[in-house]
């Protein structure tokens, strides 16, 4: 029986079971039924009043039309696989048909590892939109940014292209080369950029000490694994702290497109001791879903700043709204995407599949963040610090005959310390959220 799948996603991010199998059609009639299914569908029109008898006849014209008199031939199968793609890409930029390659890809992405570009994309005014580069996939290192509008490739326009078509072409075997042509906000010109096509291996969650005692965990993507690669990233990080205990915590949601549910689920309930994470509400009840934490906080309350930005879309969305509801994270940096819909992937067989955008998830105060996004507790833009150059002064420890420091017993590594500091000076929105945490540790203690 075909599984039925709950994701939130972006472009091509994958999905997980989240309900029981359910019936679905096993795909496209054979070209050789002596019925046409236009015909067929005529048939059941006359039979059912709600079926709007004239747009089938219509239908039915067309189809004929484009039968016999297309400049070249045309099959009955490619015809109704391009219908079928119509009904959905007519519905909203989310809703897909999958053929049996883009299937097999969906299921690649994942777990993952896939052979392409890293790019997660979404339509927008007939172009293709990057919501964002993967980290560290050919795409982030050849310039792809964020926001970027994908307007040829390889010098092919692209405008009217499904969302579905521009994934299948920007996929492709390892060392073969595509060339984007981007518009960017603020450039006079488009951009033309060279990517090579590389096995897209993504590491879902990084973590490191930015400083003793102040942790660090980048999310990149929700994938099957990530809940657990996170809760495995906390417990490093609170036995890594140079036995001191952990102070506060930066989770980075940045450029994160989604991916599945339960990841994110996860994530946030490793965090909440109790109440709703997400909900969902579709027409169908199998479309209703509450999450709800379970108890324990991992961190037992140590203070959390959440950075998200444009490039921060669905699952990414439900952790910093389940975070920012219930009080648990300080959420800093800019305006997130505003993708608060949920997409079932229901298999046809035959490998085929539909990608339907099914209800709309809401965060625990009962906000929809869909085209809205979450709004950060501290808006801060990204920027470039640059030091400000003042005359060096001189110092007690300059003065000749200065007294010598005394002696004490404190020899221990301090948080200051320059030889422990990460150098934070080319990202002011991680640095910021670093001076936030030490603010909350000062308060917390006075």
């Amino acid at each position: 029986m075909p599984r039925i799948i709950l994701s939130l996603c972006l472009g091509f991010i994958s999905s997980s079971p989240l309900a029981q199998p359910a019936e679905s059609d096993t795909g496209l009639s054979p070209a050789d039924n002596k019925l046409s299914q236009s015909e067929t569908a005529i048939a059941a029109a006359d039979k059912d009043p709600r079926l709007p008898l004239r747009q089938l006849r219509l239908f039915t014209q067309v189809f004929e039309q484009i039968r016999q008199g297309y400049v070249e031939e045309v099959t009955d199968t490619e015809l109704l696989e391009n219908a079928i793609a119509g009904l959905l890409t007519e519905l909203d930029p989310h809703s897909v048909y999958l053929n049996e390659e883009s299937y097999g890809d969906l299921e690649e992405s994942s777990s993952g590892e896939y052979g392409g570009l890293g790019l997660e994309v979404a339509t927008e005014d007939g172009v293709i939109r990057v919501v964002s580069p993967i980290d560290d996939s050919p795409a982030a290192k050849a310039g792809v940014q964020a926001g970027d509008l994908i307007v040829k490739m390889n010098d092919h326009p692209v405008r009217g292209m499904s969302l579905q078509k521009a994934i299948e072409k920007m996929r492709g075997e390892k060392g073969t080369p595509i060339k984007l042509t981007v518009f960017r906000e603020g450039e006079d010109s488009t951009i033309d950029i060279n990517v090579v096509r590389d096995i897209i291996s993504v590491s879902a969650v990084r973590s490191r000490l930015l400083e003793p005692s102040y942790g660090y965990v980048r999310v990149a993507q929700f994938q099957r694994n990530s809940g657990a690669d996170f809760v495995a990233a906390l417990e490093e990080l609170k036995e890594g702290s140079e036995e001191q205990t952990l102070k506060g915590l930066v989770i980075d949601l940045r450029n994160n497109p989604g991916g599945l549910v339960p990841a994110s689920v996860e994530i946030a309930d490793a965090l909440l001791d109790s109440g709703t994470i997400v909900y969902t509400e579709g027409r169908l009840p199998s479309a209703n879903h509450s999450f709800e934490a379970t108890e324990g906080d991992m961190l037992e309350g140590v203070p959390v700043v959440l950075l998200v930005n444009g490039g921060s879309a669905s699952a990414s969305e439900i952790v910093a709204g389940a975070l920012q509801d219930h009080g648990r994270a300080a959420i800093l940096g800019t305006q997130s995407f505003g993708k608060g819909s949920v997409q079932t992937v229901v298999p046809l067989g035959d490998g085929r599949a539909i990608k339907l955008t099914t209800a709309r998830y809401f965060t625990p105060n009962g906000r929809s963040i869909q085209a809205e996004g979450i709004v950060p507790d501290i808006s801060v833009e990204r920027a470039e610090i640059r030091p400000y150059n003042i005359p060096e002064r001189v110092r007690e420890a300059d003065l000749e005959g200065h007294l010598e420091t005394a002696d004490t017993d404190n020899d221990k590594t301090k948080d200051g310390d320059a030889n422990t500091k990460e150098d934070l000076t080319a990202d002011n929105q991680l640095y910021e959220a670093l001076n936030l945490l030490k603010g909350f540790y000062l308060l917390g203690n006075k």
